[in-house]
């Protein structure tokens, strides 16, 4: 959940080429545009003024100011300067863009966006994507404001572990983004808990007329980690399939010889973990599970006692 001085820095970060976009926009517009008051404008506008290089001499640092009501913003002499980036350090700015685009109240069509469809170009012909999930920008601004509304809200909600559509009343605490995906942080009232919800997930929202009624504990990143709350698993997989370290989350990798590897991975919902063995096939073997797993061939069972249902049917 993003608050206190990771909003503000959001904030100043999409503000900061929209404004220079815009050739003094007014206050008023500002404010409208970034969802805050002329106060917090102001206490922005003062930041910059320290935002810059070593040793921060005049030339190595931002100009701004409010000047009978409009907004004015000038980079430093050293952001004039061609940038020279490695590939690694071009791609981690096109996700950190990419990022930033989808954030509320960023201009679309503004110097950021246009600077990022250049980067792409360069270090990608063109080809380079990064994908934040399927979120809609509507969605998105509601979660956002229901974060800070005084009233709980519904939301629908598809659980991609347990393969179900629940709906849930939630008191929402916080928008962030981890992992190239946006997710919602609220206190639950069908699970009477704190929960993560991934926002592209959320199938549809609306506000209800009930008070909020929990304190929220902030949630972040380290409450993505898929076993949280849930169960450790020793696995041992071919060399044929050493991509899962790449493509899923692991606590402990260790290489053997034979390029086989030795992994321990946090498991919250079996259907996930049935899913990943059924991916995997032969090329893994379980080494060890706690006694609450139902067993690796529960999902295939029933896989298959449907596919002999479909054959009896065509007799």
């Amino acid at each position: 959940m993003k608050g206190g001085a990771e909003a503000r820095l959001d904030r100043l970060l999409a503000m900061i080429p929209w404004i220079v976009a815009h050739d003094g926009p007014t206050v008023e517009a500002v404010c409208e545009r970034f969802g805050c008051s002329p106060t917090d404008l102001a206490r922005d506008i003062e930041l910059l003024y320290l935002c810059g290089l070593h040793p921060f001499t005049p030339d190595l640092l931002i100009e701004a100011g409010i000047v009978d009501g409009r907004v004015f913003v000038q980079y430093a002499e050293y952001l004039s300067r061609p940038l020279r980036l490695t590939p690694a350090e071009g791609l981690a700015l096109v996700a950190s863009a990419s990022t930033l685009l989808a954030s509320p109240g960023t201009d679309p069509e503004g110097p950021l966006a246009r600077g990022l469809a250049k980067l792409a170009k360069t270090i990608g012909s063109g080809d380079v994507e990064v994908d934040l999930g399927t979120v809609d920008n509507e969605l998105l601004s509601f979660l956002q404001t229901a974060t800070e509304g005084p009233t709980q809200v519904e939301i629908t909600y598809y659980a991609y572990g347990r393969d179900t559509t629940t709906v849930r009343c939630v008191e929402p605490g916080g928008l962030f983004n981890s992992g190239g995906a946006w997710y919602l942080a609220a206190y639950c009232h069908l699970a009477n808990a704190q929960r993560l919800f991934r926002v592209d997930r959320v199938l549809g929202a609306r506000s209800l007329d009930l008070p909020r009624t929990q304190p929220l504990t902030p949630l972040g990143p380290d409450e993505l980690r898929p076993g949280h709350g849930g169960w450790t698993m020793r696995l041992r997989i071919d060399a044929s399939a050493a991509w899962v370290r790449e493509q899923y989350p692991l606590e402990r990798v260790e290489q053997h010889l034979d390029g086989s590897l030795e992994v321990t991975i946090l498991v919250n919902e079996w259907p996930w973990l049935d899913r990943l063995l059924l991916r995997l096939g032969p090329a893994v073997q379980v080494l060890s599970a706690p006694p609450e797993w139902p067993g690796r061939l529960s999902t295939a069972q029933r896989i298959r006692s449907r596919y002999t249902e479909d054959e009896r049917s065509f007799d």
